[in-house]
């Protein structure tokens, strides 16, 4: 069954609920028919739209450039042309939102950032178990359970129906990185200073993080600081901060696994104000008063380039930075799940999915189906593992099962990025996962965030009073979600 392209204007409602701007200009568009893609008749499943070219928009990622390098095996399979276009996400959205609203496709194959495209636009996306269960098609519906359960939810997901509106297509997950050399080097000293082992562990609380990142201020010259954060001004700061507030109990919203797992329209009121939310700021304030001060300054390239320059010895950050730390500290850099608060380990999951605009036609959507089905298959993965012009890490278990894959785990590794895995494996566990709220407004609701820990930060707000602002406003951002979803 082919589903009604979504009316123009239901998806208006839901661009301007998700905070984001449609220029009358942009719907233009929607007068001016066009012919479906070719189907031919052939018994080979793959080649029946041979001929075809399609557009995915993607964010400019590490895994899109890995399959913009080798797209050359789809053609070949498929006859079927991609074009890729890549963008700044902030872009990338405006340019969804207005595609959407104009009735047409110019972009058939979309990168879903389950936050602002796949939240506030779910309406706009083709549901893909249809596609998986067409018997003329290749794949099935119950291929999907080899995905990381908490990836499918979270990046494919909108709501408690059981569809499925993207594939999990990449999964930067922040872990804990730091100087397993110097680390190593003075284990015994540290051990003895501070009274406990300073081995990045499960264990590891965040007091005792901080106590590390004090003593490397105070002992050694080999770093200028113990930690560095990505504490800009910025989305970055958000996904630092949320980290310790999840790991000390706190949340944005009630039910907050559910709401970040599955999403919800009207999540309920901010829960920032509460003791938990304020103690995980006071913390995260001391926390950042013996950090490099350029992490107000960094978000998560800014850090990463700080970590591998040599200037600090740990950092929270994306975990598929490991192959960009091992070109440069090849063997000195370790991995482990983020540092225990006094509810849980809590580790950011920042992955998306690629799905497909509804405003296809059905010849259209079957050649999109197939570049999904190949983009997010264990073979593709596996060659994006191993690719030269990026790649992340795979979002399919049986990827992991595999011998070499397993291999790679440990140093000679052909595949940095895996060198994480351990670390992420953990870290996807529902009970170690950190999942950001999958509402319509959240680009909104992010900005009240990072805007008032970055007040605090500088000293113009205490902790209590940056969560009673940013929960005020987070507070009036839903409400008037809620309104215009209705």
């Amino acid at each position: 069954m082919i589903e009604p392209r979504l009316s123009r204007r239901r998806l208006l409602g839901g661009a301007f609920a998700g905070g984001v701007a449609l220029a009358a200009g942009g719907l233009l568009g929607g007068c001016t028919s066009r012919a479906d893609a070719r189907r031919l008749a052939t018994d080979d499943r793959w080649r029946q739209f041979a001929g075809t070219t399609l557009n995915f928009i993607s964010e400019n990622t590490a895994p899109t450039a890995a399959i913009a390098a080798d797209l050359a095996p789809f053609t070949e399979l498929t006859g079927i042309r991609i074009n890729i276009v890549t963008l700044e996400l902030s872009a990338l959205v405006q340019k969804v939102a207005l595609d959407l609203a104009s009735g047409q496709a110019q972009y058939q194959l979309i990168y879903a950032d389950p936050y602002q495209v796949l939240a506030p636009y779910s309406k706009g996306l083709v549901d893909l178990r249809e596609l998986a269960d067409d018997p003329t098609l290749p794949g099935e519906v119950s291929d999907f359970a080899d995905f990381v359960p908490v990836q499918l939810d979270a990046a494919g997901r909108f709501g408690t129906d059981g569809k499925v509106f993207a594939l999990p297509y990449d999964c930067p997950t922040m872990i804990w990185q730091y100087r397993k050399d110097l680390f190593d080097k003075h284990h015994q000293r540290m051990a003895d200073d501070l009274g406990f082992d300073p081995t990045p562990g499960e264990h590891t609380t965040w007091e005792q993080y901080l106590a590390i990142a004090q003593w490397f201020n105070d002992n050694t010259d080999e770093v200028r600081y113990g930690a560095g954060h990505q504490a800009k001004q910025h989305d970055s700061l958000m996904c630092d901060f949320s980290n310790v507030l999840w790991s000390y109990g706190g949340d944005f919203f009630a039910n907050g696994f559910e709401v970040g797992r599955l999403g919800v329209v009207e999540p309920g009121p901010c829960l920032l104000t509460e003791d938990n939310a304020i103690e995980a700021a006071g913390f995260y304030q001391r926390l950042l008063s013996v950090a490099d001060p350029a992490s107000r300054t960094w978000d998560w390239d800014g850090l990463g380039a700080a970590f591998r320059a040599g200037r600090i010895a740990m950092c929270p950050n994306w975990h598929e930075y490991a192959a960009d730390n091992e070109s440069v500290l090849p063997g000195k850099v370790g991995y482990a799940r983020m540092p225990r608060g006094p509810q849980r380990s809590a580790n950011q999951y920042g992955g998306c999915g690629i799905g497909i605009s509804a405003n296809t036609l059905p010849n259209e959507r079957g050649a999109a189906w197939l570049f999904l089905n190949w983009a997010t298959s264990r073979d593709t993965q596996l060659r994006n593992l191993r690719s030269e012009a990026g790649g992340g890490t795979p979002t399919r278990t049986s990827v992991y099962e595999l011998p070499e894959v397993r291999a790679a785990e440990h140093r000679p590794s052909a595949m940095p990025n895996m060198l994480t895995a351990d670390a992420v494996r953990q870290a996807w566990l529902p009970e170690n996962a950190g999942l950001r709220p999958k509402i319509p407004m959240w680009n909104e609701c992010d900005t009240a965030i990072y805007t008032q820990l970055s007040r605090m930060l500088v000293g113009d707000a205490s902790p209590a009073e940056a969560m009673r602002e940013t929960t005020d406003r987070i507070n009036r951002i839903t409400a008037r979600g809620w309104v215009a979803a209705g």
